[in-house]
């Protein structure tokens, strides 16, 4: 459970990449460094807009510095962009027939996705009074605040309804159950998956209600869920966002800005056995239940302990800086790690090789009509290469003695296979259909 989301673009026409400890950095130098180079980004992202036009609508609206980030490049968006306030996740399942109609879905998920990115309205139908507009208006006159819609195919959109079966990635592989499940049909599965982020709530919305509208026919919503993190404007310094369980979620995440890191623990590649999924990645979305009225009545040294890390600083217990090296074996006076073997930080860190990009948001869903409690947690995503021998053996190890066990419960549950970046005159999908 422990979001550690990765936050930098990676490739053309993708913003320039920083990693975490440098904008820690440069927030302690000042903050006009960071000004000025969102201004700079901002720049250069209005001057491609404007050579690209706006196909399908109106033409883009004007944007603020580094409000808008490209839909089209050599991976999706959304998978190392930095994360954004807010998440809206969908699963849908495809209700037509053949794998034509799959695909011309795709083509239109793609040219509507490309449109909101860029801050534009969807089609040419909205000042006609004799027609039902192309768009749904809710963020006319909103920037794109950096929008990222990124797809994925579920393992069930392979199970031969669509001739589909051969291309299957071994890599896309049906979740085992792990210890602390409690899974919900409502919040798990799906053919298809649409991961929107933006820092503006409205503008996500929107872009979910879009798709589902061009789908109409074609797919419907399987299930939905909304999610955020600490806003921008709330904390000027951008320090590693806390969940809700107050502790700093996102420390040890692998540094986006390192291809080669990259290569190794997010994209997939044509070696791996399925071709067409080459600078995709797999995404694994769990909903994860915290039993926030029991963890408000523990200790703040059990809190600790739970985690391996103080909540204060974030620093790894004996420690004093967030970002402290982790010394699992070091002892206490009484020969007793000071961190616990157990601690969800031991467990899911291991021996620091198996990694996984962690991009994850906090989630309120009100209250649980049945119990009196808050249905609030986490909405686990993260990316990895190849989930067998990544995300499953890491949580199978959390399954079965994460201390933190105590205090969550796994309802929601899915797995995709997020597509290769789309080319400009592609669609989402074309390796595979």
């Amino acid at each position: 459970m422990e979001k550690e989301e990765g936050n930098s673009l990676k490739s053309a026409p993708q913003a320039t990449t920083i990693s975490r400890r440098e904008l820690l950095k440069l927030a302690g130098i000042g903050g006009a460094g960071l000004l000025l180079g969102a201004a700079g980004m901002g720049g250069l992202w209005n001057k491609a807009d404007k050579a690209t036009g706006g196909a399908l609508g109106t033409e883009p609206r004007n944007l603020a510095s580094g409000d808008q980030i490209p839909f089209y490049g050599d991976h999706q968006a959304g998978i190392t962009t930095p994360a954004q306030n807010h998440i809206l996740f969908a699963a849908f399942d495809v209700t037509a027939a053949g794998a034509d109609n799959v695909r011309e879905l795709f083509k239109a998920w793609t040219a509507a996705a490309a449109e909101m990115a860029k801050g534009s309205m969807i089609g040419d139908k909205n000042e006609h009074a004799n027609l039902p507009p192309s768009d749904t208006g809710e963020a006319a006159g909103l920037s794109p605040s950096k929008l990222t819609i990124t797809f994925g195919a579920g393992p069930s959109l392979f199970d031969g309804r669509f001739g589909l079966s051969a291309k299957r990635p071994a890599a896309l592989v049906d979740l085992p159950a792990f210890g602390g499940d409690e899974l919900l049909e409502e919040w798990s599965g799906g053919d298809l998956a649409v991961q929107v982020n933006a820092d503006d709530m409205q503008v996500a919305f929107h872009a979910i209600r879009n798709l589902a509208r061009i789908a109409r026919g074609k797919a419907v919503l399987r299930w939905t869920q909304e999610g955020f993190q600490r806003t921008g404007a709330a904390d000027k310094a951008g320090a590693t966002p806390r969940n809700l369980m107050g502790f700093k979620d996102g420390t040890a995440n692998p540094d986006t800005s390192d291809q080669a890191e990259m290569e190794r623990i997010v994209w997939a590649d044509a070696s791996d056995g399925a071709a067409w999924m080459a600078g995709g990645s797999y995404m694994i979305v769990r909903r994860i239940r915290i039993r926030v009225e029991v963890w408000d009545r523990s200790t703040l040294q059990d809190q600790e302990a739970t985690f391996g890390r103080y909540r204060h600083s974030g620093a790894p217990l004996g420690g004093k800086d967030e970002f402290d090296a982790v010394e699992l074996s070091r002892k206490d006076e009484q020969g007793e790690p000071i961190i616990p073997i157990r601690s969800h930080m031991a467990l899911a860190r291991g021996d620091g090789t198996n990694k996984i990009l962690r991009r994850s948001f906090s989630y309120s869903s009100g209250m649980d009509h049945k119990t009196g409690q808050l249905d609030a947690g986490l909405l686990f995503v993260c990316f990895n290469r190849d989930s067998r021998k990544q995300f499953i053996p890491m949580q199978q190890k959390l399954g079965q003695s994460d201390l933190l066990n105590e205090y969550i419960v796994h309802t929601g549950s899915a797995i995709f296979a997020c597509f290769p970046g789309v080319k400009e005159g592609g669609y989402i999908g074309e390796t595979l259909l």
